[in-house]
């Protein structure tokens, strides 16, 4: 999958365990739906081809769209939303998250950018955004524990003079496993080989956006 997503996840509870097994209960309308919230539904295209691995569905192509619909989580993927400052999500995709967490997670490996986002009930928790070139371009909320060390300087970039304490993608990474329970890196700690998620075992429907 490489080191880029551009995904927005709701979700009960805990997200890999929301998702093993959620074939048995998609359906391409109720993910139609679902990327209704982003798109207006004249715009939203099936794809015509087969499903897409979670894997692949972290960062479709420009005109596309991934989406899954389960009773315990749902999962959207569009370069659409990738914000340079995550807050601001368009509020009626925060609003549909009321009762529920709500995840923003997006990279990109050619610029080292990486920003994710946290709300409980609606209410913005965390939100980061940074890279190398532009700094640090949001900082809101407490840190998260899993960002603690990285913040202290245990993770350093291997780069000679990085301008951050820390390589944006590595926390990216980090953070796909600690919200989704799988690895941007494929078996890794937490991932696959943990027993937490195969994103390879999940399957997104396609979607043109027109």
């Amino acid at each position: 999958m490489g080191a880029k997503t551009a995904m927005l996840v709701y979700a009960d509870g805990d997200v890999a365990a929301g998702l093993t097994g959620a074939a048995d209960f998609a359906d391409e309308a109720s993910a139609a739906e679902l990327l209704g919230l982003l798109w207006p539904p004249a715009r939203i295209r099936p794809d015509g081809e087969e499903p897409w691995d979670l894997g692949d569905a972290v960062f479709p192509p420009e005109g596309r769209a991934c989406a899954l619909s389960t009773p315990e989580v749902d999962v959207l993927c569009d370069q659409a939303l990738m914000l340079d400052r995550p807050s601001q999500l368009p509020a009626h995709l925060v609003d549909a998250s009321m009762g529920r967490t709500l995840y923003l997670h997006a990279m990109h490996s050619a610029v080292d950018w990486f920003a994710f986002a946290v709300w409980r009930d609606g209410a913005l928790v965390r939100s980061l955004s940074l890279s190398p070139d532009d700094g640090v371009l949001e900082d809101t909320g407490e840190r998260l524990p899993f960002e603690e060390p990285f913040w202290a300087g245990r993770h350093p970039a291997s780069l000679e003079g990085y301008p951050l304490p820390f390589h944006p993608l590595d926390l990216g990474d980090h953070a796909l496993r600690e919200f989704f329970g799988f690895s941007g890196e494929g078996a890794d700690d937490g991932g696959p080989s943990a027993g937490r998620l195969d994103p390879w075992a999940v399957e997104l429907f396609g979607f043109q956006v027109v």
